[in-house]
This record gives C-alpha cells, sequence and structure tokens, in this order.
C-alpha cells in the first residue's frame, strides 16, 4: 500500500511540472533538498534548498514553457525513513527555432525519508538540453544564456 501512494504522488508531481504548478512540488521537499540536473547551462548544476530549486522550477518553466513529461515507468522500493523511488520518462515541447522537434529522455532517482524527497538525481540527454538552449539563446531568450541557479 505505502508503495503505490508513493508511486501516486511521484506521478502527480510529473503532472504538476507539465502544468507549471511548482508550489506542491516544493511542498513535498525537505528544506535542505538536494537536486542535481547534468550538464554545465542555464539548468544545471546543483541546487541545495527548497529555495534555490523553486527558481529552477521558474526557470524551467521560462525556458521549456511547452514541455511535456510522459512517465513510462515507476518503481518504488523501501519504506518511509528511506525509499527511492525510480522514474523513467520522456519529454517533449514545441518545435525548437530551427524547426527540429525535442525529444528527450531520461530517469530520476527520487530519494525520500518520511514522506519528504531530499533527493533529486535528474539523468537525460544534457548535451540535447545544452544545444536547444543555445538555440534558444540565438533567438534573443537572453536567460537560456543565464549562469545555472545554484546554493
Amino acid at each position: 500500500m505505502y508503495h503505490a501512494i508513493v508511486k501516486r504522488i511521484a506521478l502527480q508531481n510529473f503532472l504538476r511540472v507539465n502544468q507549471k504548478d511548482y508550489a506542491p512540488i516544493l511542498k513535498g521537499c525537505s528544506p535542505d533538498v538536494h537536486h542535481r540536473f547534468g550538464g554545465h547551462h542555464a539548468l544545471g548544476g546543483e541546487r541545495h534548498d527548497c529555495d534555490a530549486l523553486g527558481r529552477w522550477f521558474e526557470r524551467l518553466g521560462r525556458l521549456a514553457p511547452t514541455l511535456q513529461l510522459t512517465v513510462h515507468d515507476v518503481w518504488v522500493k523501501g519504506w518511509p525513513w528511506n525509499t527511492t523511488v525510480i522514474m523513467r520518462w520522456s519529454a517533449v515541447q514545441d518545435l525548437l527555432p530551427d524547426d527540429s522537434p525535442y525529444n528527450n529522455h531520461g530517469v530520476h532517482v527520487i530519494r525520500m525519508r518520511w514522506g519528504k524527497v531530499y533527493d533529486i538525481d535528474a539523468n537525460e540527454d544534457s548535451q540535447l538540453v545544452a544545444a536547444s538552449l543555445q538555440m534558444w539563446a540565438a533567438r534573443g531568450v537572453n536567460e537560456a544564456l543565464a549562469d545555472p541557479i545554484l546554493s
């Protein structure tokens, strides 16, 4: 039963990303949540608290406003004091400035303690993310060239 509840919450949080509804996601995180997103670009790097993660989500929403994540598999293991959630997903968004489609895929490894997320490790094709940000920057989206949000 516990694993089914955690799976439902995880799936709901990915839908919230699609809807740009970040506040409930952040409410489910510990204050010192650790978030890793590969690459050295505007979305890359590591964050170590909810405030920085919130700013990262807002930037994601601005830089990828039509991003849609689809979860393909969810695995949950452990118990309330030490839970690991692994999610395999794909991402699409409207055409990039060069008219190419954006299709990415990845895996999130999420760790929880007593119902709070304390570690998020996002793994995907970070070179594709960097290339798409370069395309947006060439079209005048200056935030695409911003330094990573770090804390």
